[in-house]
């Protein structure tokens, strides 16, 4: 069947073809910006956008091709590998002969293996085509090494409202179908929350709303929070990732996981979820909090948050739910010790306070004969030679050597840890 305007998405139908027409990121696209003048100046070289979904990073790329003159050919990397690419290199060897530039526009990046990476480095370094990579995760992480030196990163920024009304105005004027018929909005921020700053989510709601709608007797359709929720399919949470709430919710999250509530824990957690906050952000603060407020006193909650990231990464939304539940109900129900932080923050206060004290002569290396003539190493005892693998010696410099940083508390495995250390320490611990 053949395709018409009609039946393309609304966000496909308004699509910008020129960069005068693209709205948002002006850090990039402004006079004088980079990413500007390297397409003014048709001075093309291989880059990655960095950012949230519904930014505009494909169709960013389309109108870098379009005015750059550029043969394009976009690919997504879930549906996409290593024979893909070789043909579209194959491609552009022969648009080379004849002096036409070509874009590799690739989707996803993030989500191509390291062999996947490696097929694209020797025709990006030899400028063979031109590679435009999308993704929402951090290119320092997912993209290798090599690839990532032969390109600049481009970060993109989720849209603020006032982007979002000029795309809503913008896409009003210029659609063949809604533009036909009268729209109004009873509450047009709530439609933009909805929308969480993507600006195809955006489109595509309005254009399920528009048609889920009845018009008044005089043609309009009146777009309400009810038919907006229904268009969107939910409704929205009270939570802006950049904002206030992101920092409050948070913080409620940590502080009940360090109050040992894990009822509390879980609500807080699925505020975070709901508002669309980045499940791996949440994982590494659980990773922070597995140290700084449980430590010793459970080592296993470490492992525990460690792995879970790990699990969220491979497995993402919705499923990483479970997982980010079961690591956080742990974490919260564990036993708690800040000792751990608490050590290593006097210590550092030391360091930063008191001079350069001098290491103890006997425990010093002595790789050369002048330092072991010094007394390098010198009455060092071996732990191992001794009974019970210790022997009392010190090994603070002299004007700390009766200072006490790591206080264990009486809570679960630290409770065995400072029974072993007043044993051991009796002297300095008394």
């Amino acid at each position: 069947m053949k395709t018409t305007i009609q039946n393309l998405p609304y966000a496909e139908r308004v699509r910008p073809q020129t960069l005068d027409q693209f709205i948002g990121q002006s850090q990039l696209l402004g006079v004088g910006k980079p990413l500007r003048q390297m397409v003014e100046k048709d001075e093309l070289r291989s880059f990655i956008l960095w950012g949230p979904p519904g930014v505009g990073k494909t169709t960013l790329a389309r109108i870098i091709a379009n005015q750059t003159k550029s043969e394009f050919f976009a690919m997504n990397a879930v549906s996409s590998g290593v024979k893909d690419v070789r043909e579209v290199i194959a491609k552009a060897e022969e648009f080379q002969q004849s002096f036409r530039k070509t874009i590799l526009f690739i989707d996803e990046i993030h989500r191509f293996n390291k062999s996947q990476q490696d097929a694209l480095l020797h025709s990006v370094e030899q400028g063979t085509i031109t590679l435009i990579g999308a993704t929402t995760e951090n290119p320092s992480f997912e993209v290798i090494s090599p690839l990532l030196s032969r390109m600049r990163v481009f970060v993109m920024e989720a849209l603020g409202k006032d982007s979002l009304d000029k795309i809503l105005e913008q896409a009003l004027l210029k659609d063949e179908v809604i533009t036909k018929a009268a729209v109004q909005f009873d509450d047009k921020e709530y439609f933009f929350l909805l929308s969480g700053g993507d600006a195809r989510k955006l489109l595509n709601g309005l254009e399920i709303a528009f048609q889920i709608s009845d018009p008044d007797p005089d043609g309009v359709h009146h777009l309400s929070r009810e038919i907006l929720e229904e268009a969107f399919q939910r409704r929205y949470s009270l939570y802006d990732k950049k904002g206030e709430q992101h920092y409050d919710i948070i913080s409620a999250f940590i502080k009940s996981m360090r109050g040992s509530d894990p009822d509390a824990t879980v609500y807080w957690l699925a505020r975070m979820l709901e508002g669309g906050e980045d499940p791996k952000f949440i994982a590494r603060r659980m990773i922070i909090l597995a140290s700084e407020d449980i430590g010793n006193a459970d080592p296993v909650g470490l492992m525990l948050a460690t792995d879970a990231f790990t699990a969220v990464d491979y497995v993402g939304m919705p499923e990483a739910r479970i997982i980010l539940s079961h690591a956080a109900t742990y974490l919260a129900s564990a036993p708690k010790s800040n000792a751990a932080y608490s050590a290593i923050s006097e210590a550092m206060s030391d360091v930063r306070k008191l001079p350069n004290l001098p290491v103890p002569l006997h425990l010093r290396n002595a790789p050369t004969k002048l330092m072991k003539d010094l007394n390098y190493g010198k009455e060092y005892k071996y732990a191992h030679d001794h009974e019970n693998n210790f022997i009392d010696q010190q090994h603070l410099p002299d004007q700390l050597k009766h200072k006490i940083y790591y206080e264990p508390t009486e809570n679960g495995r630290e409770k065995q840890i400072k029974e072993r250390l007043d044993i051991l320490w009796k002297k300095r611990r008394k």
